[in-house]
């Protein structure tokens, strides 16, 4: 297996790792409730994906366990 000759330098390999660091997806608005998600996923907030809603979003989740204590509770 070739090795090298002499040791890179610190800056020679930051050079070459400098393209190597994590880039944050781009964000789009959410077409209902305006929150920043990716493109083409289902919001998590609210559930809507293209205009329709697919699943039930946070905030639902959230009144449907508030209705289910108040239906234990009577």
């Amino acid at each position: 297996m070739a090795e090298p000759k002499k040791r890179l330098t610190r800056t020679r390999s930051g050079h070459r790792q400098s393209h190597d660091r994590l880039k944050s997806p781009p964000l789009v608005q959410c077409s209902n409730c305006k929150t920043k998600i990716i493109p083409h996923r289902v919001c998590s907030n609210c559930g809507y994906y293209k205009g329709r809603q697919i699943v039930l979003g946070k905030d639902q989740l959230k009144e449907g366990a508030k209705k289910k204590e108040e239906l234990k509770d009577e």
